[in-house]
């Protein structure tokens, strides 16, 4: 079953986000080095529930956060995201060592990714 692995916090001024996260809640954040501005989350131990995310320079102004879900093909998903009332609002992209990720809405206009992760090589 597709589960939610990862979250987005859209931000006008991130790097005023990552020290208001930083200093309420102690979560580690680091600079990623990948091509845009992206700090990554660490939100807790690897052994505790829950998921790690990240701050992100906001690019629309009506979301804020992003939730992702891990989906077994995305083509699929992405079919069922349509076939169900919602849209795809970026185009299937593909994240050097990542996966292949798009961001849809919801039929309320709620902004969620989907990715494939990519297959580790064993």
């Amino acid at each position: 079953m597709p589960r939610v692995i990862h979250f987005e916090i859209n931000a006008d001024n991130p790097k005023r986000a990552v020290r208001f996260y930083s200093d309420v809640f102690g979560w580690e954040i680091q600079k990623w080095e990948g091509p845009m501005e992206y700090w990554l989350i660490s939100a807790g131990e690897k052994d505790e529930p829950g998921i790690d995310g990240a701050i992100t320079k906001r690019q629309h102004p009506d979301v804020s956060t992003v939730n992702t879900i891990s989906v077994p093909s995305i083509d699929d998903f992405m079919e069922k995201v349509t076939g169900c009332g919602g849209r795809i609002v970026t185009e299937k992209t593909t994240i050097p060592g990542i996966g292949q990720f798009c961001y849809c809405q919801d039929t309320e206009g709620n902004t969620f990714g989907i990715i494939e992760e990519e297959k580790s090589a064993e």
